[in-house]
């Protein structure tokens, strides 16, 4: 089994402008988010319990290439840089981090993700990669423990303190939140062993993205309306209006589930929304 990791490496402590509100990096807080370094921390409890390897997949620039390093020490087999950038959409890094991990050398069976990067904030590379990949999704995960071998329990966060108890068999993409798992502490000796251990390249360049500072509120575009018809001036402010147009009284209706599904239906058609 060949359990994947995929980290992003961003900037943890970036600076806000407070004029426009653009987000400037600094580069002196580079690193990997507690997100990230959790499902680092699940992918090597799935190879443990299933005697399998880990391969972490970073999407960043050259920098990056210390803080593999750290994760090499900590128990992963190989570690892949993909790109030169990490700032762009998470379509756009699934894009590029699909193909190396369904690769004939990688193939991976299981890829855990943080669920959700420092810098964007969206959590979408994840649900993007498994459909990238043709796996099964699970995403949000509170817990994920190793059962038979390619299968996993876990449990996803649902809203209003509630719980999904998933039994997800692999291929599978997961992802986690930072609270599912510390990253195990490196050894001394194996963090001296990995200081020059070299880091696989691999990908297509990811352009950095960077967004124009919005200086303006935002404003949706007016709508292009015809001009109100009418000789004079009452005419065109009733039109405007629609003083004069009949409407449907509001009304309070108390059905079951089919019948006011019905009414719904019935009620937009007598609007002009549906055909009949």
């Amino acid at each position: 089994m060949l359990i994947a990791a995929c980290v992003k490496w961003t900037d943890l402590r970036p600076e806000i402008d407070p004029v426009h509100g653009t987000v400037v990096s600094t580069g002196q807080g580079d690193g990997f988010s507690m997100a990230d370094r959790s499902a680092v921390e699940v992918a090597l409890r799935l190879a443990d319990a299933w005697d399998g390897e880990v391969v972490v997949l970073c999407a960043g620039p050259e920098v990056a290439t210390a803080g593999l390093r750290e994760l090499l020490a900590a128990g992963v087999h190989r570690a892949v840089r993909v790109g030169s950038g990490q700032d762009r959409p998470g379509e756009d890094t699934a894009a590029v981090l699909a193909p190396v991990l369904s690769g004939a050398d990688l193939g991976a069976d299981v890829v855990v993700c943080g669920d959700y990067s420092a810098d964007r904030g969206s959590g979408t590379v994840p649900a993007y990669l498994a459909h990238q990949l043709g796996a099964a999704q699970a995403l949000g995960l509170i817990s994920a423990e190793p059962e038979a071998p390619g299968r996993v329990r876990a449990i996803r966060r649902l809203d209003g303190g509630r719980r999904e108890v998933l039994s997800v068999a692999a291929p599978a993409v997961l992802s986690v939140e930072g609270s599912v798992g510390e990253l195990r502490r490196a050894p001394l000796a194996a963090a001296l062993a990995v200081r020059d251990a070299d880091v696989e390249v691999r990908g297509g360049r990811i352009e950095h993205h960077v967004e124009p500072p919005r200086l303006r509120p935002w404003r949706p575009r007016a709508r292009v309306l015809a001009a109100p018809a009418g000789d004079h001036a009452l005419d065109r402010v009733v039109q405007l209006t629609g003083a004069l147009v009949d409407r449907t009284p509001p009304r309070t209706v108390e059905l079951d589930p089919p019948e006011a599904a019905e009414a719904i239906i019935e009620q937009l058609r007598a609007w002009g929304y549906l055909d009949r």
